[in-house]
């Protein structure tokens, strides 16, 4: 794989060179191999006034990353659009496609193939593209590689087993939900069961189970599809989110009836999990009765192991956590270093999450029937021994994992 200092200054070359010369096919190959050799997550090409400006998106933060002349802007986006299958001839509406782009060195392979999600918005100064890089190779999914303690772990494992209830993964955008549902999916994945998914949009093909992608368009609806799967014999079920009471109703008799149901909510904390689902309209006792665990997470980014330096917590920080410090072994933390070559000088390299999962016994059943709020169904969880999310958080800044900036600006922004 060609490095980020060669490949910057291949489209630096690119760019500098006299219009008649600039080879705009080459130059979004090189926009999307600098992506994925820095890491990126999403390329953002937006136009301005008398540009349009490269961001890349780097564990989870946005990054300016170079200018190109707007006299190029039409091409790229077209060549974009050519690439995904979309139509170069329509600039007024959203669209949205994906391609695959051979990139050296990607995953296994000298060659390796990765997946591109393309969104194509009109703006004031033209059309703004993001393109979103599925590194399916570099995906591995594993449940036990996404930051969950040994506790949680033990609790999920017996959870997935169950031949029959729900698991609702919750937080906001950008949280890892679905990586963590694939996670999920890939431990149950055997040909003695049927796993089937509805998913806006399929972000990965996975090898023995049956995906379908939502096209509200066509009429195809999360709750629409789910009814349909429901029709096909499956084991388990993944309903990539519940974003109303119809798909919320469904999904629950689903689980009720025999069928392991796996999804997404945006909610804040594992908590709320129950009183949302109750005000989109399912009664209590079968919120109580289907859901076996609740679980809220968020992304917090890994301290470069190569640069990262450990410091003392003051005892006014020490105070500032409340009981929370108290559990932490040690008043030792790491906080992010001067940058390197490692983490491309920002004192972080990748992501890993940060968990809280509550089951659900016979106690919170018991609330839940009785229209608790969150506050109360949290407080009973965490005396049965539930970690929330921010004494996970800082579990990881003291073990040196991430640091407690990095905790506090993902839970409290």
């Amino acid at each position: 794989m060609r490095t980020i200092k060669i490949l910057k200054s291949a489209i630096e070359k690119q760019l500098a060179a006299p219009p008649t010369d600039v080879s705009i096919i080459e130059l979004v190959d090189l926009f999307v191999e600098y992506a994925y050799s820095s890491r990126a997550s999403d390329i953002h090409i937006e136009p301005a006034d008398e540009k349009v400006a490269v961001r890349l998106r780097i564990d989870g933060i946005l990054h300016d990353t170079l200018n190109f002349s707007k006299e190029f802007q039409d091409e790229v986006i077209s060549r974009i659009k050519v690439l995904s299958g979309l139509k170069t001839d329509i600039h007024h509406i959203p669209q949205d496609g994906r391609f695959k782009a051979k990139i050296e060195g990607a995953g296994e392979k000298e060659m390796g193939e990765v997946d591109i999600r393309v969104s194509v918005a009109p703006t004031y100064y033209g059309e703004n593209s993001v393109l979103r890089i599925l590194a399916e190779a570099a995906q591995s999914f594993a449940l036990e590689q996404l930051g969950f303690n040994k506790e949680q772990l033990v609790i999920l494992e017996k959870a997935i087993r169950k031949p029959y209830g729900m698991i609702l993964c919750n937080g906001p955008t950008g949280s890892g939900k679905t990586t963590t549902l694939y996670a999920f999916i890939k431990k149950l994945n055997t040909r003695e069961i049927s796993i089937i998914t509805i998913e806006d949009p399929i972000e990965y093909s996975i090898e023995g189970i049956t995906q379908m992608p939502v096209a509200v368009g066509a009429g195809l609806t999360f709750a629409n599809g789910l009814r349909s799967i429901l029709r096909q014999d499956p084991n388990v079920i993944m309903v990539g989110e519940i974003r109303d009471s119809e798909t919320a109703n469904i999904a629950v008799n689903a689980a009720l009836t025999g069928h392991l149901m796996l999804s997404t909510l945006h909610t804040n904390d594992a908590a709320t999990t129950f009183p949302r689902l109750i005000d989109m309209g399912v009664p209590p006792f079968l919120v109580a009765s289907t859901l076996n665990v609740a679980l809220a997470q968020r992304l917090v980014r890994i301290a470069c192991p190569n640069c990262r330096k450990q410091r003392i917590l003051s005892i006014a920080e020490i105070k500032s956590f409340g009981g929370i410090a108290e559990k932490m072994t040690s008043d030792k933390v790491y906080t992010v270093g001067p940058g390197c070559a490692e983490c491309g000088g920002t004192g972080y390299k990748s992501r890993i999450g940060i968990h809280e999962v509550l089951e659900v016994d016979d106690e919170i059943r018991s609330l839940i029937v009785g229209r608790a709020d969150a506050t109360q169904i949290k407080q009973l969880a965490v005396k049965r021994g539930m970690a929330p999310m921010i004494e996970d958080g800082l579990e990881k800044a003291r073990a040196g994992v991430t640091t407690i900036e990095e905790v506090l600006r993902i839970i409290y922004e």
